[in-house]
């Protein structure tokens, strides 16, 4: 199939292509020449202007291209365009990535790099991304800097959403509906009605839903499915010809069981020591051993913590819960015993007035957006095996009924002593060791399933919870000009204000719970302390509150030399105030130390060592929330310069300085990262021609760019959390789009692009999923107190003695020595579980017997110079061409066809095998029936013809939960008919 779909693409780029530019109108529009291709009136530089005379690389897709190119969605939009991809990210996230930069930068502190407006307005946190489209006048797509024109600073390029205006000539209605696959219907409609000369209200909405795409083979059900609809009121007052008024609102829905992780991979790692292998990404499962819940629950653990060996679920050198469970070879299949749960909602009210003052100009704009997403699904997409927790279950049973023995006659138990562990077991095994097993809820309640807020089953559930709600507004003001001579301007100010609460991510789990009693109740019961649990009970990175307060003052200058050349100068200077609380909880504050709340409380405040919680290992005194503030001011623009070689052709070259502000990064409970980011910067150089030919039946436009990226923001996980970088980077490639009409009825595009991007400073970096970093003379650890990994390494190169220095020191732990992973694991080094803190002091201590010890609190870093940017494929091709047949009697045929490549590429900046993602075609086709004046049609359609189910994208998680690699891929294929009309 694959040779087939290539050889296609090669035939049909002959004489067709995939609509890039989609500059094409309607058969018998207006602004149509004799070739059938039309400009698209676009507004990517402020002012409706011919898109064919902007010197900026935009494309430009009307309602009816959306329509034709089957353009429903984000995932749909980027497969026709040059150097743009989009995938699906971890927590409810995605990325929309042009010329190799989109958002990889993760978290609340994170600005977006492609800016997301909606008629020229910013949206942050916007849920546009997984919405579908529906009347909308257009959408542009702005390629590179934009930050003299619109919202933010946008570094990599802007999505323009356009709606569709009232119409104040009259009453119009158009409605939609479609079936499908998938049991999958939509419905869309319209009403338009004129309130007399100068006043219009318009009304349009849509409501979809299916089944899911993937099957749980665990109870036979369907989940990734969709139930979402909006709505979209306008308004329009023209009282003169000078003055408009718009008001807009905006409400978009999801309520389902769309899978925010839809499949996991893993080359598992049988020693338990990283859980999944850097080498390949097969259908496995993680070792568990590996994970938080395997270290900390073992018996070795248990025995290193002074602790009972009896009460540990497992032990790590022995099978774990996960030996037993097959992963689906199929991406369209998981086993888990939790289905899927989202939500989310999104509000947006907009108000513009456009008033003309002879040739001036003035434009103010106020957007109010509040978005909220809350979303759960299995964690680890698995049903563990809970049968090895039998004995530890059994030993917690007897002390909740009879207390700690004591080895005496009498009295045989420590009198009180069960108190301390009959709370555990009426939370977590209410009906006994071989009953229900009971896990936390993901409520913002500390005591977890201490406190009753618990759900329970037949097998260890684990699942996470990802949500946030935000609320941001935004008033911008421009003043342009509209003069007859060789000089004109425009003069702008915006002012955002956002505020992020509850943006929280959850990790529950029955081991977690487990533990959080058993190490809260054996503390305080040494200590002769009310018996308490460690808070929380459960993984919470709790950011309470994320708040942003920007300005920006940008203006630019319009100078015609002559009739033919144009000088544009613009500069933007933007001031950004950012203020984050938060904190990461899990058993232990940052400091480690256990968080001791009574199981009759429910708050961390009350916890009985209270005077030594510290969630803030920078600020003296005991802090129950990291706060952080910083704040960027940059000036920044551009300089273009354009060529009118005649009537067909425009030049143009152009410099932007490209910026986006810096951010906090969140608190960690294992080592230290910077308290926050830099700002990214880049200087961006293009080039391109715009042209007409052949009396108008061709259309080519080329572009050539080159990025220089300063502080180019990068995130990854270390203990538990998104934390971000910056690195320097160099990017450059080439873009031509065509369109090709030789006559009214036959319409062919193409597009294609090239992209080269590497890292250019030397920076270094660990590599978690190889910590060793490619080294033999070194030690690959586990650490069971938090379930990280750290390294050893020789100071002399000495293979023999790194691992002789791990034998000497892990017999007094009770732990065995280095072990070497499988031959196809791609690692040179060994590695052994061991504490991490251990090694590092006696690395100083002894490491000179060894022949020197060099000790890496994260791993062995490595340097990343060279490597490529991820979500950057380097080809990108698309083909695609329509042919119309009309008939005597005014009605009309259309078959469409539509073919995209995307190239090679990869998922994490430090490449390789295991994170590569190779390229993929996708196919899709229509045949659509049109009545006498477009006043109905019919359409087939299917999408993803070959069903293809490639990576689009992928996301390795953290160490402690075993490193497994999410990927998300291209829908299945998709087919059905539709049928509208129009009055």
């Amino acid at each position: 199939m694959k040779k087939f779909e290539l050889l296609s693409a090669t035939a049909l780029a002959i004489f067709a292509s995939a609509p890039a530019l989609a500059q094409t109108a309607p058969q018998g529009a207006d602004d149509a020449d004799e070739s059938g291709i039309a400009d698209i009136v676009v507004t990517a530089q402020r002012q409706s202007e011919s898109l064919q005379s902007v010197p900026i690389a935009v494309s430009a897709f009307s309602a009816e291209m959306l329509d034709k190119q089957q353009i429903e969605n984000a995932s749909d939009l980027q497969l026709t365009l040059p150097n743009v991809t989009f995938t699906k990210g971890n927590f409810t996230g995605s990325s929309f990535t042009i010329r190799g930069v989109g958002d990889l930068c993760v978290g609340n502190s994170c600005d977006s790099a492609t800016g997301i407006h909606v008629n020229g307005s910013p949206l942050l946190g916007t849920r546009l991304f997984e919405t579908e489209y529906f009347d909308l006048e257009r959408i542009e797509v702005l390629r590179g800097p934009q930050g003299t024109l619109f919202g933010r600073n946008a570094t990599s390029g802007v999505v323009n959403f356009v709606t569709a205006k009232p119409d104040l000539t009259g009453f119009k209605a158009a409605a939609e509906g479609e079936y499908g696959n998938f049991n999958a219907y939509k419905l869309k409609g319209m009403v338009n009605a004129a309130l007399g000369d100068t006043l219009g209200v318009r009304v349009a909405g849509f409501y979809q839903k299916r089944d899911g795409y993937t099957t749980n083979l665990f109870d036979n059900s369907k989940v990734d499915g969709r139930d979402m609809y909006a709505i979209r009121g306008s308004i329009r007052w023209q009282p003169s010809d000078t003055t408009t008024v718009d008001l807009m609102g905006y409400y978009f829905r999801e309520k389902d069981d769309r899978a925010r992780i839809q499949k996991q991979v893993c080359q598992r790692d049988p020693t338990g020591i990283l859980g999944c292998l850097p080498n390949r990404r097969d259908f496995g499962a993680t070792n568990n051993n590996s994970t938080f819940v395997g270290t900390l629950t073992s018996r070795e653990f248990l025995a290193v913590a002074g602790l009972p060996a009896a009460f540990g679920l497992g032990s790590l050198y022995g099978p774990d819960s996960n030996a037993n469970f097959t992963n689906p070879a199929n991406v369209r299949q998981v086993r888990t015993d939790f289905n899927p749960e989202y939500f989310t909602d999104e509000q947006q009210y907009q108000a513009r007035l456009d008033q003309k003052f002879g040739s001036m100009k003035l434009q103010v704009t106020g957007l109010y957006q509040k978005t909220r997403v809350d979303s759960r699904q299995d964690y680890n997409l698995n049903v563990a095996d809970r049968s090895g927790y039998a004995g530890a279950l059994n030993t917690l049973a007897f002390f909740a009924a009879n207390g700690v023995p004591t080895g005496l006659a009498a009295p045989a138990f420590v009198p009180g002593s069960a108190a301390y562990f009959a709370p555990i077991a009426a939370a977590l095994i209410p009906n006994g060791p071989n009953g229900p097993l009971c896990v936390s809820e993901t409520l913002p309640i500390d005591s977890g399933s201490f406190g009753g807020n618990k759900r329970c089953s037949a097998v260890t559930s684990e699942f996470d919870r990802s949500n946030a709600k935000n609320r941001s507004w935004s008033t911008e003001a421009i003043l342009s000009s509209d003069f007859d001579g060789k000089f004109n301007f425009l003069v702008g100010g915006i002012y955002v204000d956002s505020k992020t609460t509850d943006g929280d991510y959850y990790v529950n789990a029955f081991g977690i719970d487990y533990l959080s009693g058993i190490l809260g109740s054996f503390t305080t019961l040494g200590g002769g302390l009310t018996p308490s649990f460690g808070a929380t009970p459960y993984f919470r990175n709790n950011a309470r509150l994320q708040t942003l307060k920007s300005y920006g003052l940008f203006g630019e200058a319009y100078y015609e030399v002559s009739d033919k050349l144009k000088i544009t100068a613009g500069l933007r200077y933007n001031n950004d105030k950012k203020f984050g609380s938060a904190r990461s909880t899990l058993v232990s504050d940052s400091n480690s130390v256990t968080v001791l709340v009574p199981y009759t409380a429910n708050s961390i405040s009350q916890a009985v060592n209270i005077a030594t919680v510290d969630f803030d290992q920078v600020r003296p005194g005991s802090q129950l929330f990291t706060d952080r503030k910083v704040s960027f001011s940059e000036l920044t623009g551009r300089f273009v310069v354009d060529y009118q070689i005649n009537d067909d052709s425009l030049l143009y070259a152009s410099f932007s300085r490209g910026y986006k502000s810096g951010g906090n990064n969140p608190p960690l409970q294992v080592g230290l990262v910077a308290e926050s980011f830099k700002p990214e910067f880049v200087n961006a150089f293009e080039i391109g021609s715009k042209n007409t030919f052949a009396d108008g039946k061709l259309r080519l436009n080329l572009t050539g760019f080159f990025y220089q990226y300063k502080g180019l923001q990068l995130s990854r996980i270390i203990a538990r959390t998104s934390v971000n970088d910056n690195v320097d980077a160099d990017i450059y490639g080439f873009e031509a789009e065509a369109v090709i009409a030789p006559s009214r009825n036959l319409l062919v595009n193409i597009g294609a692009s090239y992209l080269k991007t590497k890292v250019t400073d030397e920076k270094l970096f660990s590599n978690t999923r190889d910590p060793s970093g490619g080294r033999a003379d070194a030690v690959i650890i586990k650490d069971i107190t938090n379930g990280s990994n750290c390294a050893v390494a020789s100071s002399s190169g000495s293979v023999a003695g790194v691992n002789a220095f791990v034998n000497a020191i892990n017999p007094s732990l009770g732990l065995q020595g280095t072990t070497a992973f499988p031959e196809d694991s791609g690692l040179a080094a060994r590695g052994a579980f061991s504490i991490c803190s251990a090694l590092q002091a006696q690395a100083s201590a002894i490491g000179a017997a060894f022949g020197g010890i060099t000790y890496f609190s994260d791993g062995v870093p490595t340097s990343i110079k060279g490597n490529k940017l991820p979500q950057a494929p380097n080809y990108k091709f698309s083909v695609g061409t329509q042919y119309t047949k009309n008939f005597t009697n005014g009605m009309s045929l259309v078959p469409r066809f539509d073919l995209t490549y995307t190239g090679d590429s990869s998922g994490n900046v430090f490449n390789g095998r295991v994170n590569a993602i190779k390229g993929y075609t996708q196919m899709n086709a229509q045949l659509q029936l049109n009545g006498v004046d477009d006043k109905w049609f019919v359409r087939g359609f299917i999408q993803n013809i070959s069903n293809n189910n490639a990576t689009t994208g992928l996301y390795v998680t953290d160490q402690s939960s075993g490193l497994f690699t999410n990927i998300f891929t291209l829908e299945p294929r998709r087919y059905g008919i539709a049928a509208g009309v129009k009055f």
